[in-house]
């Protein structure tokens, strides 16, 4: 039977869902939850998306991600595959580490937002050590929300979800640990039975949430490459070339996060490269704008350069 066509929004919210296979952990450790959790941030540098709530459990995940306008297969398939090739080489292990693809549901209003959120942070209940506690649970989010401690993995965004509960922080957070105290949303099928209890709450929340523009032609970011680097265009097809492998790698890294092109896209726009010298491109274009202060704001010097 032909698989369903996941439903896509632009610049939808989504609930990412992934479990791993019955006789597999997918995570074992503490450092698989954390390899994990880095794998996201090396991806957000490449796609800009945000994340508003998390929770990794021994054998499954959650997340919200907004996917401020790239394609979120895309995002969750690189994730998802490079954390399956850690897994696999630490444990010594081979073949299909997840449970089919990843469940993806598109959030529709603020309503069933907040609900979902609770019901994440509530999955740590389910052990032992936390049903009394679960914001001591240190692979979720939950003791940012309630002002605990910042985020350790600083993947998160959760001033989104914060903002519904008012605009000032202290405030929020508290209005939110009170929510939680209150509210026992323990499955999925009881995130809905409390929509109607929270219509009636008051919130000063007024959407702010603006989602990156996606459809620039490649054409036009290598003419801003060009610019930048002031190189010809010849040079960027060159090969094993140190000199301008920092353009072709920001050329790789705003062709995938502002024309959501994949590495077959890339491959067709360079010529003379494998989906493996992308994905090295790709994390050469991430490192350089994590460690390089030339090119920390590339992504919005692009865009400015459009305006």
């Amino acid at each position: 039977m032909p698989r369903t066509a996941r439903k896509k929004l632009e610049g939808a919210i989504y609930h990412i869902m992934a479990r791993s296979i019955s006789e597999v952990q997918l995570f074992k450790t503490d450092e698989d939850k954390k390899k994990y959790m880095k794998i996201i941030k090396l991806y957000q540098k490449v796609y800009n998306f945000k994340v508003y709530a998390y929770c990794l459990m021994d054998n499954h995940l959650h997340l919200i991600i907004d996917s401020n306008g790239a394609d979120i297969s895309k995002i969750m398939q690189c994730i998802n595959f490079k954390y399956a090739g850690y897994y696999n080489v630490i444990h010594k292990r081979h073949g299909h580490l997840f449970q089919d693809r990843f469940k993806s549901k598109i959030i529709q209003d603020n309503r069933y937002l907040v609900a979902l959120s609770i019901y994440i942070h509530n999955n740590p209940l389910d052990i032992k050590a936390y049903e009394n506690n679960p914001e001591k649970y240190y692979f979720s989010s939950l003791a940012v929300y309630i002002g605990l401690r910042k985020d350790p993995f600083n993947i998160l965004d959760e001033k989104f979800i914060l903002s519904i509960f008012g605009k000032d922080k202290k405030k929020s957070n508290k209005r939110y640990m009170n929510f939680i105290l209150r509210t026992k949303i323990i499955s999925l099928d009881d995130i809905s039975k409390e929509e109607i209890e929270f219509e009636d709450e008051k919130t000063e929340y007024r959407s702010e949430r603006k989602v990156l523009k996606r459809n620039f032609r490649a054409e036009d970011i290598i003419q801003y490459i060009l610019s930048k680097f002031k190189m010809e265009r010849t040079l960027l097809y060159l090969k094993y070339q140190k000199e301008v492998e920092p353009a072709r790698a920001i050329l790789v890294l705003l062709l995938r996060n502002l024309c959501n092109a994949t590495c077959k896209d890339v491959c067709n726009i360079l010529g003379n490269i494998t989906s493996a010298g992308v994905s090295k491109l790709s994390s050469l274009g991430v490192e350089l704008i994590n460690n390089d202060k030339r090119y920390k704001n590339v992504i919005g010097d692009f865009i400015d350069y459009q305006s």
